[in-house]
């Protein structure tokens, strides 16, 4: 079975963007390096951020925010919970949420689950593409939601429509040139239908 095992963003300045994670709590999720790649628009993914109450997710939103990032969506309530958007300084897209919507201890920026979200044109057609290359599917929704098996890694991975994922996050879905990411694995190197691209994780 494919194993997926890790996260790297590309970005122009790795001391600022290593500072970033590091100041919102991501470091432990994802690693960085430079990339002068050109990229416009949509990248066509997020990081989703689960917390476990609306004081955590105002904590991670503020250290964002301190930290040089910009809000797509303020933090509010809604009918599944409490959370916001950000866009880090290299572009990255991360949402915040809670499924509470009431406090139940002191307020800490602290993040329960990570999970890298694809934004993909045909959800079934790329699930069959990653189960052929061996991942295992954990859930399946359809043509609207699959989330994959991933013991070997501290976030979780998912696929979600594109036209979606960007609605969600308040940006057009149009962009082009590099995603600026690239996932690990343990199959060696190749590309996804979308253009996600996969290398060997480094031990």
């Amino acid at each position: 079975m494919t194993a997926f095992a890790s996260v790297t963003i590309e970005v122009s300045d790795l001391a600022a963007a290593q500072a970033f994670y590091q100041a919102v709590g991501l470091a432990r999720y994802v690693n960085v390096r430079v990339s002068d790649e050109p990229t416009t628009g949509f990248r066509g993914f997020a990081l989703s951020l689960v917390a476990s109450q609306p004081g955590d997710v105002d904590a991670l939103m503020t250290a964002a925010l301190d930290a040089g990032a910009t809000t797509l969506k303020p933090a509010t309530k809604s009918f599944w919970g409490y959370g916001g958007i950000f866009r880090a300084p290299d572009g990255t897209i991360c949402k915040v949420a809670s499924s509470s919507k009431k406090d139940s201890g002191p307020a800490a920026r602290r993040i329960d689950q990570v999970a890298l979200l694809l934004g993909v044109a045909d959800v079934k057609a790329s699930k069959r593409f990653y189960v052929e290359h061996g991942l295992a599917v954990g859930k399946s929704f359809g043509g609207k939601y699959v989330e994959f098996d991933t013991p070997s890694s501290d976030v979780k991975l998912a696929l979600y429509p594109r036209r979606a994922l960007a609605k969600d996050t308040g940006l057009p879905q149009e962009g082009s040139g590099s995603h600026r990411i690239v996932l690990g694995g343990d199959s060696g190197s190749f590309t996804d239908l979308d253009g996600f691209v996969w290398e060997t994780a480094s031990a």
